[in-house]
């Protein structure tokens, strides 16, 4: 069973806790993980890079010079792609790069990053955060409060969209926060602490469900 440090809205030590072993307690996938990560950037590519051919580059109408007896190699058209403003050979063009990936495997990647986190004692759990207005001095006082590391990449988990706790930590470079209803795998990777809203656990086991 895996544990997880607890705190109180405050950041004082509460205890621990025992997390969901669906979630936090299987044996990683490296070879998942691995193709997620792949799948992952390919969907974030844009594919709009584009070159022209020599067939759409402007000129080339004439033939530059006589066939014979200038001397010079001889040329058909000034959009070959050895001219200077010419075509290019095999330009890049437009294409989708996204790849699909198995909603079962998804949940796989994310219970592996997850576990592996908590196996390494990366994973803690806040009762919620005491930010009734935004101060991004007060989040890191509830931050410092903790013996948690939050110099490093941080990631919280809320349970669902929090203004206040989203407009406090935007201030704060190493640390980034999202909810459950946005939560994927390759925000845990980026993270190396885990901060998970007591409340939020319900639904992460939820997304991790096979």
């Amino acid at each position: 069973m895996a544990t997880a440090k607890l705190y109180d809205k405050n950041g004082n030590s509460a205890g621990e806790m025992e997390l969901p072993d669906s979630a936090f307690g299987i044996t990683p996938n490296e070879n998942v993980l691995w193709q997620y990560v792949k799948t992952y950037l390919a969907n974030q590519r844009v594919g709009t890079h584009s070159a022209k051919t020599r067939a759409e580059v402007s000129g080339g109408g004439k033939k530059p010079w006589r066939q014979k007896g200038t001397g010079r190699a001889r040329q058909g058209t000034t959009t070959s792609p050895i001219w200077r403003k010419g075509g290019v050979a095999f330009p890049p063009k437009p294409r989708d790069h996204s790849l699909k990936f198995p909603r079962k495997m998804r949940r796989l990647a994310l219970a592996s990053i997850l576990s592996d986190r908590a196996k390494e004692a990366k994973v803690f759990v806040f009762d919620g955060f005491d930010l009734p207005e935004p101060k991004t001095a007060k989040c890191k006082q509830i931050l410092s409060n903790s013996d948690i590391e939050f110099e490093k990449p941080t990631l919280i988990i809320t349970n669902s969209v929090e203004p206040t706790v989203i407009r406090s930590v935007s201030n704060i470079p190493s640390v980034e926060i999202t909810h459950t209803g946005e939560l994927n795998a390759y925000q845990v990777i980026k993270a190396e602490n885990i901060i998970i809203e007591k409340s939020a656990l319900n639904k992460i086991e939820e997304l991790c469900k096979r």
